[in-house]
């Protein structure tokens, strides 16, 4: 179903769909319509380096989102446990976390992400959850817009986010965001299509003292569900 934004959204078009991930009820998803969708008025994305053509990216359901759902879907629930997702974007993984009980917040640097998070809680009459800003490199949001109170503090339990490493300055930064954020028992997931950067990052997180284990997630399409290619990558410490 294609529709116009809620009314506290900017004008672009979306899409709702109901989303299955494995172990779980389905989830009614809102998300852009497709990669062309564009919306920044006041410059406020391209202040935190999210340019024209990777605005829209935050607001699509990716295989790697998908992969990393069904994941802590199915992961135990430990008291007194705090959930992190970088890059959430349309934050699916959280939003199952969340469903089930577990401690998440949601991170971001796009502008509209915690718009979108809130619609899609309500589509799925989800109480309220926790959303902060949280850029890589430390870039502080629009302070007339973001509260200080928003921007992500602490450190987590488990940090988890998928298709995360793109680029070896993404890698990096990541790497330094989790030396700020990882609790000293920490453990990392994240889900990767391949990249070419992932022993660099690897090595990063070595030398902060984790190890790693790679799995592969490959599948075949199957009842309508395209094929994956790609791994976890669990880092511990």
């Amino acid at each position: 179903m294609t529709s116009p934004p809620p009314a506290a959204l900017p004008a672009f078009l979306t899409k709702q769909e109901d989303v299955a991930v494995a172990g779980v009820a389905d989830l009614v998803m809102r998300s852009l319509l497709d990669r062309q969708q564009f919306c920044d008025p006041l410059g406020e994305a391209a202040r935190q380096g999210i340019s024209s053509a990777a605005w829209p990216l935050f607001g699509l359901l990716w295989p790697s989102g998908a992969q990393l759902a069904a994941r802590i879907a199915v992961r135990g629930l430990v008291d007194g446990e705090r959930l992190l997702e970088v890059g959430c974007g349309l934050a699916l993984a959280s939003l199952i976390g969340h469903r089930r009980g577990s401690d998440v917040t949601a991170s971001d640097c796009h502008p509209l992400a915690a718009a979108f998070l809130a619609e899609n809680l309500r589509l799925n009459a989800l109480a309220p959850m926790k959303y902060r800003h949280g850029h890589w490199d430390g870039t502080l949001p629009d302070a007339d817009r973001v509260p200080a109170l928003a921007v992500l503090e602490g450190r987590f339990d488990l940090i988890f986010g998928s298709d995360l490493l793109y680029d070896r300055d993404a890698s990096v930064a990541l790497a330094g965001f989790v030396e700020r954020h990882a609790a000293a028992r920490a453990e990392v997931w994240i889900v990767d299509p391949d990249r070419s950067n992932r022993a660099a990052f690897s090595r990063l997180m070595r030398a902060q003292g984790f190890g790693v284990i790679e799995e592969r997630l490959d599948q075949v399409a199957h009842d309508g569900v395209p094929a994956y290619k790609g791994r976890l990558l669990s880092y511990r410490r």
